[in-house]
C-alpha cells in the first residue's frame, strides 16, 4: 500500500489558502488512484513542529547511549518525522510564499528532518523519492518578471529538498493569487484564474504519472 507524506503550512484554511486548494485536489486524486493507502499528514499551522534546539541538533551528531534525558527526548521527536520522511512513497508540500521566502513553520520541519549522514549527505536515505511542492505566491516571481530576484522558495527548496536530500522535486506553482483581493491586481485576474486552474490540472497529472511509477 502506497504511503503519502503530506505537508501543509499555509496559515489560511483551504477556502482561502491557494497552497491549501491545490494540495487537497493532489490528496483528493491521491486517495482515489490509492484506496487502501495511507496518508500521513502534517498541518503546521495548527500543530507546529518545534524550532531545533542545540540538544536536539546535537544529539544528530553524537552516539544514542551517551545522550541525555533531554536530548534523548527531543531527538526522539526528530526521529519520528525522519522516518515519515524515509517511510513515504511521495511527498506533498504546501508551500505558500511569506515575505519571499517559505513559512517559518515549514523551515522549522526542514530543519528536523535534515540529518546528515542519514536524510543528508553522499547517499541521502530518501533519496530518489518523488516530492511535489505546491509554491503558491500572491503575485509572479518568474523568470523574467520584475520580482525575480526575490524568488526565496523555489530556489531554497531546490537546494534542501533535491540538492541536500536527493529527492525527485517537481514544483506546481499558482501564482498572482492576491489578483482577486488586490484592486490595483484587477487586470490580472484572468492569468490568476488560469494559473490556478493549471495548478489543479497539473496536481492531478502528477498524481497520475506517480501511480503509474508506483505501480511499474
Amino acid at each position: 500500500m502506497a504511503t503519502l507524506l503530506h505537508i501543509d503550512s499555509s496559515v489560511f484554511p483551504t477556502q482561502a489558502s491557494a497552497s491549501r486548494a491545490v494540495t487537497e485536489a493532489f490528496r483528493k486524486h491521491w486517495e482515489e488512484e490509492h484506496p487502501q493507502g495511507t496518508v500521513v499528514y502534517h498541518d503546521l499551522a495548527a500543530q507546529p513542529v518545534p524550532h531545533i534546539t542545540a540538544e536536539a541538533h546535537l544529539a544528530g551528531f553524537t552516539d544514542p547511549a551517551t545522550h541525555t534525558p533531554e536530548q534523548a527526548a527531543v531527538f526522539a521527536e526528530r526521529l519520528k518525522l525522519i522516518e515519515e520522511l524515509e517511510q513515504a512513497d511521495a511527498i506533498l508540500i504546501g508551500a505558500p510564499m511569506y515575505n519571499y521566502t517559505i513559512p517559518s513553520t515549514l523551515k522549522a520541519w526542514l530543519d528536523n528532518i535534515v540529518l546528515m549522514g542519514r536524510t543528508g549527505g553522499p547517499d541521502p536515505s530518501a533519496k530518489g523519492t518523488p516530492v511535489t511542492v505546491v509554491a503558491s505566491r500572491g503575485g509572479s516571481y518568474a523568470p523574467g518578471t520584475p520580482r525575480e530576484p526575490y524568488e526565496y522558495v523555489q530556489n531554497y527548496l531546490k537546494a534542501v529538498l533535491a540538492d541536500a536530500l536527493g529527492l525527485d522535486l517537481e514544483f506546481i506553482v499558482p501564482e498572482l493569487t492576491m489578483a482577486s483581493k488586490n484592486p490595483a491586481m484587477a487586470e490580472l485576474v484572468p492569468l490568476y484564474e488560469a494559473s490556478r486552474d493549471q495548478a489543479l490540472e497539473a496536481a492531478a497529472a502528477r498524481v497520475k504519472q506517480l501511480a503509474g511509477r508506483l505501480a511499474a
